[in-house]
């Protein structure tokens, strides 16, 4: 059996790619019956003459990017052998489904920085509520230059917002969204949420499941953490920004196409929204600034929820076991 792992540059200090590599190779090495394990550099892939030599022959790949219709009948078709394929993201993306059930390809996704994501978009609403680092900054550098607060404590130098007793509405129920329920409840919120499948089971009980239109116009803070697709594309726009409450703010760490920047611009510069804290923009990777980021009650961040040192050794692990349980179910 051949495995070929996908795996993508990592930005800043948390993992080299040959830390990466020897890990890779150690847990598979681990499960068995492996004959070759090939481990490439995910964006060297873009290049179809490497990509055909590392695919031919292969059994599983792990780390596929699954977007703009991959795993189609003519890529199928160019690598026969493929039976499994694994996305590191938390969604599956856009791939051909019909295809793959005539194929016999097994597709799964790794669930492995729901906690992380989901702490990250509590850090961007505590931000909003609290901007630690400007009343730091204030009080280490400024205050003490101002002869007439000698003695005193300095107020805030940003309205602070308290969460008890606010409700918290969430756009997606998946694992990152029960995190965040779960975080937000301990702080004494509300939590209500919507969800394309409704869920069952006790973890959900103490969340209030209804429909997005009730999210929309019932939350004062919403949580935005389903995937892109048709479906939700655009979905926060002018219109439902309207039936929010005024003073709403916004938290999105799915992705920035699921709201229409320009309307968000707008309620952001009116004050009908607060605030937003954005881990996600429309258009990213960005090359230059866009109209957001001139927005003071913006708070943006580059994509980087995901990235602790523990979600990135958690995502092997969680691979390495997925792929582990398929391979003892056809052997």
């Amino acid at each position: 059996m051949k495995v070929v792992v996908c795996v993508e540059e990592i930005r800043g200090e948390l993992a080299s790619f040959d830390e990466l590599k020897d890990l890779w190779q150690k847990k598979l090495s681990a499960i068995g019956g492996i004959d070759e394990i090939c481990i490439v550099r995910e964006a060297e892939l873009r290049d179809i003459t490497v990509q055909e030599a590392a695919y031919k022959n292969a059994d599983a790949v792990l780390g596929m990017k699954l977007k703009d219709g991959s795993l189609s009948e003519e890529f199928l078709n160019r690598y026969p052998a493929l039976k499994y394929a694994a996305t590191f993201n938390h969604g599956f993306g856009s791939y051909d489904r019909e295809a793959v059930k005539r194929h016999g390809v097994t597709v799964t996704n790794t669930v492995y920085g729901d906690v992380t994501v989901a702490q990250f978009a509590m850090a961007l609403l505590l931000n909003i509520c609290h901007d630690i680092t400007a009343n730091s900054t204030y009080y280490k550098e400024e205050h003490f230059n101002r002869p007439q607060e000698a003695g005193k404590n300095p107020p805030p130098v940003t309205s602070q917002m308290e969460l008890y007793g606010k409700t918290l509405g969430i756009i997606g129920l998946g694992s990152i969204g029960l995190w965040v329920a779960k975080m937000a409840a301990g702080f004494g919120m509300k939590v209500i949420a919507s969800s394309r499948h409704p869920k069952e089971g006790k973890e959900y009980e103490f969340i209030e499941q209804v429909s997005v239109e009730e999210v929309i116009k019932n939350s004062d803070v919403v949580s935005i953490h389903c995937p892109l697709t048709e479906d939700t594309r655009g979905m926060i726009n002018r219109e439902t920004i309207s039936r929010m409450k005024d003073g709403v703010i916004l938290i999105n760490t799915a992705r920035g196409d699921i709201i229409v920047e320009k309307d968000l611009i707008e309620a952001l510069n009116s004050g009908k929204i607060r605030a937003a804290g954005l881990d996600v923009v429309s258009g990213e990777p960005l090359k230059e600034k866009t109209g957001i980021f001139y927005c003071k009650n913006a708070y943006i961040t580059p994509h980087m929820a995901w990235l602790t040192k523990e979600a990135v050794y958690r995502q092997v692990d969680v691979a390495v076991e997925n792929f582990r349980r398929w391979k003892e179910k056809v052997d």
